[in-house]
């Protein structure tokens, strides 16, 4: 039957959509680590510098969590949040926010989202990690690393392009000072633009020289021009002109010096020493396999069977890969109380000390993905072992791919280098979260059907359940072999 319209929608109205299903198991997850919320209401107390009893009443901490777990999974900037949590009701629940109040403004999202601290988020990873152990969904036996970039959200590093940045800002800010308090102030950005425009339109360095030395000139007086003005702000009480100039003139320098010694001198700057971005200083130089270049951070994951994070390092600068093998053992067994049982790493992570290492904490069984000096036989016990752990060690590369295409780990929206280690923890909680959800639902999913012939149960099947395990329930179907086991009553 089919009506032109209908004389009176109904109240409630039921939702079975699988994005439906999987928040509602991600809301049941949070609500069994309830804990965490006060870590997070001790954030936002200490940055919005509020008081827990008195005043106007803001989000809770339950709902910040909740809402930057949507904006992450969703891949929504804090203006598309907005509109999605006034206009779903789906979401609305997710979050706890009253149907008929009004949802929150972007700008309060963002200066809540932006309040809770990294360590925070990784402590509620933490919490997420032993709540999957209890529920049999990870019991971190095995365990594999690898490593990933996350880009910083900063323009390619040019000498012309950062010293023309330099210029901007610091004249900007001259500008505002002078209308404001009548101090020192020029204003060479137009000539500065040309310089930068120029330079980028020259092939040749012998042509390039020229146009280098009249923007160092035009950035040399810019940075006098500051350093006047700033004895004159702070001689009149103008704190915030003299803070932000006071941060940008050292970064300004900085460009000025590598340029002057890579341009002008012909000297090879080192990484360590080169300054990428003035917004974004913390940016360091990653170089991958000698051929590929990356302004951000190097990260270090580890997962185990289930898919699920269990460790995440923001490292600084770009240390080898060597050198954090045995450091992520011993997270590992710190968060579970033991080591590993199979480790599995890629052909960077492999050297002879640290296999000595692994082997001597615990580990029986570890796995490199090329040897790099490391004896097959002295890593696992059987071929056959060798071959599953490397098969297992590739699954890490489906998880950070998921993690850059579905929760921006490819590159960090947030300004600083506290909210970049927020942004990362914050994406993977999200991932472990959904992960969390999909695999208990399945669980559900399989223990519904559990009556169903087995050509029938072959779509809600757990994952890891191997064939030889069906066949020992007396099972005569050939199933695939997916990631993890799921069942209560299985190690």
């Amino acid at each position: 039957m089919r009506r032109t319209y209908h004389a009176q929608l109904p109240l409630v109205s039921a939702n079975s959509h699988p994005r439906a299903v999987e928040l509602c198991e991600m809301s049941a997850a949070l609500d069994a680590n309830i804990g965490v919320l006060r870590r997070v209401h001790g954030d936002l107390l200490r940055q919005r510098k509020a008081d827990a009893k008195h005043g106007r009443e803001g989000m809770t901490a339950e709902q910040v969590v909740r809402a930057a777990l949507v904006k992450q999974m969703f891949g929504s900037s804090y203006e598309e949040l907005a509109f999605q949590l006034g206009d779903s009701l789906v979401l609305r629940g997710f979050c706890r926010l009253s149907p008929s109040a009004s949802p929150p403004k972007r700008s309060t999202l963002q200066a809540n989202i932006a309040s809770i601290r990294p360590e925070t988020w990784e402590a509620m990873n933490k919490a997420l990690v032993l709540y999957a152990r209890e529920r049999k969904i990870e019991d971190g036996r095995w365990m594999r690393t690898d490593t990933t970039v996350v880009e910083s959200n900063i323009h390619h590093p040019l000498d012309s392009s950062l010293l023309y940045d330099g210029v901007r800002v610091l004249t900007r800010t001259l500008l505002r000072a002078h209308e404001q308090y009548g101090t020192t102030a020029c204003n060479h950005r137009r000539r500065a633009k040309r310089r930068a425009i120029a330079i980028l339109h020259v092939g040749r360095m012998e042509k390039r020289v020229p146009l280098y030395k009249d923007l160092l000139k035009i950035t040399h007086r810019t940075v006098r021009a500051a350093e006047r003005a700033i004895e004159e702000l702070a001689r009149r009480g103008a704190i915030g002109f003299v803070a932000t100039l006071s941060h940008f003139l050292p970064l300004v320098k900085r460009v000025i010096d590598q340029a002057e010694r890579r341009v002008l001198r012909g000297e090879s700057v080192p990484a360590s020493e080169k300054v990428v971005s003035l917004f974004e200083p913390h940016t360091d130089i990653i170089v991958k396999d000698r051929r590929d270049t990356y302004y951000g951070h190097k990260v270090t994951l580890s997962t185990g069977r289930s898919g699920i994070v269990l460790d995440l390092v923001i490292e600084k600068g770009n240390p080898a890969d060597s050198t954090l093998t045995v450091r992520s053992a011993e997270r590992h067994a710190a968060l579970f109380g033991e080591a590993p049982e199979r480790a599995a790493f890629d052909g960077g992570f492999a050297s002879k000390a640290n296999l000595e290492a692994l082997q001597t904490s615990g580990t029986r069984e570890a796995c490199f993905s090329k040897p790099a000096g490391v004896s097959l036989d002295d890593q696992t016990s059987t071929p056959r072992v060798r071959r599953i752990l490397k098969r297992f060690r590739a699954g890490i590369e489906a998880t950070i791919s998921f993690l850059k295409r579905s929760f921006g780990l490819s590159r960090c929206t947030w300004t600083g280098l506290t909210r970049f280690r927020a942004y990362c923890w914050c994406s993977t909680v999200a991932h472990t979260l959904l992960t969390i959800a999909r695999l208990t639902a399945t669980t559900r999913s399989y223990a519904r059907n559990s009556m169903l012939p087995v050509s029938c149960m072959l779509v809600c099947l757990p994952s890891g359940l191997t064939q030889r395990r069906l066949r020992a329930r007396g099972a005569s179907a050939t199933l695939p072999h997916r990631r993890m086991a799921a069942f209560p009553d299985e190690n």
